[in-house]
């Protein structure tokens, strides 16, 4: 019935999307298995992408040739860019969606990509013959071959979902539990644990008194997520709302505390330490009188609306008695409760910097079945693991992205190194070279790589290319380009920063903080007019290039410092056991990780400074 593919993808959420659409785009066979066609690519908790680092990941996966970036902007309703008051290492893209017309996107590019098959069914089991995948066991005992295997589970594994003293088997609201793949991974050496997330009650906009709230606007100017020109910035947006919970909310949630499968001891995962439920902050923050709520539309037309930062599993009568004390919620309607949901994770740590895991060859681990949280960080995954199932059925080389290259290269590094034992969440603060990780320098980093792959097209190659040249061009203009004094000072004392003396260049002058390329343009008409034949991200790769120069230097150097670890390989074959001057627990944790250079030694948990060296000096021999 069916021939072997190339690449089976298991799951049809944000991770399994992108690995088949990679593999797919770069000439695999490919078949997606879902348990319902109908929720492909749904956005289970928040309909918004990006965000603070999570919004750099976006741009990542569209700078390689994926998909998340262009989904987002087509089915976008309001954009913001994050932390513009900050430095540009902490500028963060983020949308608010339309969650109907992003599944709808999503599912509409995977039917329009040659090479992938779908399958609605549940899958049971996995093909394993002499440690090597060979493809996947259905509900109904289909067996259908594959040459790698994609493992994209999300919350589905054994998912018990919450509410009050209720629960109920499902991965999601209405939805059924995966079983099987959990037992047969188990059976072949794996280790399992249990992690929990949860999501807030949706409601009736209708019933809303948004005068009691604060209008939140998208931005002026929106931008968007993609680099390329298949998508256009909003011209029109729709608000959100910000509320808070007070003193009466919180004393109404605490009287089903002794009803919370949280505080019960009924869920045993641990849930995300930056998300947490309602219930968790007026319990660990107890000395807070109110908390912010988030009121967010789900689309351009529906009426449903995200309460953001009300997560919960109490019993839906004491969810909804409690939410109508929030001001502008005094006659909400309820769609659904808040659940929580608990699920099956395999640690990380038995995964190569591929995803591909050590047990089983050909067979990749992404997503939330690796112990993380987040569409973005799932994506980012699903498009790693894709990329390598292709490298791996053609015999190339692997594709790792190191930690000075990308967030996502940072995301797997510590998943695999250091592991997780409760929900992972990607922050600027992970990241040592944030600088170089800018949102705005996705392209510049990383679109080559994909075009390289077969991944990003040419279409994107070329307008990497005219962004690097136009902003070389760009500097070394500004370096030679002078104003003087008599025609500029005064605009200068106005924008509060010191007159100049003698003519100086614009370079110069865009190193002080209070002078950004906006600015300049305002100093000379002719300067204005020049600097409007460059394309506005041009301007601003330019600007920042200029303004963070020697930091940028810094980073650089620390980078090359790094890569001399990062290139001395470590043999497959090399026995620990062999150096007993190696610390007992650096011994045990370089068995058990098998890294494959000195740099990703290095940041192994438990694999001391001295242990490094002992290593070094004992490969060196």
């Amino acid at each position: 019935m069916f021939p072997e593919y190339d690449v089976i993808v298991v799951g049809g959420g944000h991770a399994g999307c992108e690995a088949a659409h990679a593999a797919a785009r770069m000439g695999s066979k490919v078949l997606l298995c879902t348990m319902n066609m109908n929720t492909i690519a749904q956005m289970s908790c928040n309909p918004a992408m990006g965000g603070v680092a999570k919004g750099q990941i976006v741009r990542e996966i569209d700078a390689l040739g994926g998909m998340s970036g262009i989904v987002s902007d087509k089915s976008m309703i309001q954009f913001r860019m994050l932390n513009r008051s900050k430095g540009p290492a902490m500028w963060s893209p983020r949308s608010q969606n339309d969650r109907m017309r992003f599944a709808e996107e999503w599912r509409l590019a995977l039917e329009q990509t040659p090479n992938v098959d779908f399958w609605q069914e549940m899958i049971k089991g996995l093909i394993v013959k002499n440690g090597r995948i060979k493809g996947v066991r259905t509900g109904i005992g289909i067996e259908i071959p594959a040459k790698t295997v994609v493992l994209t589970n999300g919350t589905f594994l054994n998912g018990v979902i919450h509410i009050g003293e209720k629960q109920m088997g499902g991965g999601r609201t209405g939805e059924s539990a995966a079983k099987g793949i959990t037992e047969d991974l188990v059976d072949l050496g794996f280790e399992s644990g249990r992690m929990k997330t949860g999501t807030p009650p949706r409601v009736d906009g209708r019933s809303l008194d948004f005068s009691k709230m604060e209008e939140q606007f998208g931005d002026e100017f929106p931008e968007k997520f993609s680099y390329s020109a298949s998508t256009q910035p909003l011209k029109q947006q729709r608000s959100c709302w910000i509320t808070y919970t007070n003193k009466d909310v919180h004393e109404t949630l605490e009287t089903g505390f002794d009803r919370s499968p949280m505080f019960n001891g009924r869920i045993k995962g641990l849930g995300p330490r930056y998300c947490p439920s309602i219930e968790d902050k007026i319990n660990r923050f107890a000395e807070r009188e109110r908390h912010q709520i988030f009121v967010e539309p789900e689309g351009w037309d529906t009426v449903e609306i995200y309460v953001n930062g009300f997560s919960t599993s109490l019993p839906e009568d004491v969810q909804y008695k409690a939410m109508r004390k929030i001001p502008g919620f005094e006659q909400a309607k309820m769609f659904r409760p808040g659940y929580a949901i608990e699920y099956d994770f395999f640690p990380p740590t038995q995964l190569k910097p591929t995803l591909e895991t050590r047990l089983v060859k050909n067979l990749f681990f992404a997503g939330q079945i690796n112990g993380t949280t987040g569409y973005e960080e799932a994506a980012s995954q699903g498009l790693i693991a894709g990329i390598n199932a292709h490298q791996n059925v053609q015999e190339k080389e692997p594709f790792i992205l190191n930690r000075s290259e990308a967030y996502i290269g940072v995301l797997i590094d510590d998943l695999v190194n250091k592991g997780t034992e409760e929900p992972y969440r990607m922050f600027t603060s992970r990241a040592e070279f944030r600088l170089l990780l800018r949102q705005d320098n996705a392209d510049l980093r990383l679109t080559e790589k994909g075009y390289l792959l077969g991944l990003a097209d040419e279409k994107r190659m070329a307008r990497v290319l005219h962004k690097k040249t136009a902003t070389e061009t760009l500097i070394n203009e500004l370096k030679k380009l002078k104003v003087e004094p008599n025609l500029v000072n005064a605009e200068l004392t106005g924008m509060n920063t010191a007159e100049i003396r003698e003519k100086i260049t614009v370079e110069k002058l865009l190193k002080r903080p209070q002078i950004g390329m906006e600015e300049v343009r305002t100093l000379d008409p002719k300067l204005d007019q020049y600097l409007s034949t460059f394309d506005k991200d041009v301007r601003e790769q330019a600007e920042i290039q200029i303004k963070y120069e020697s930091y940028i230097d810094k980073e650089q150097q620390l980078v090359q410092k790094m890569a001399n670890l990062e290139n001395h390989r470590i043999p497959t074959t090399f026995d620990y056991s062999q150096v007993k001057a190696l610390s007992a627990e650096g011994r045990q944790k370089l068995n058990k990780i098998q890294p494959e250079t000195l740099g990703q030694a290095s940041r192994i948990s438990g694999v001391t400074p001295a242990d490094l060296s002992i290593l070094t000096v004992y490969l060196g021999r």
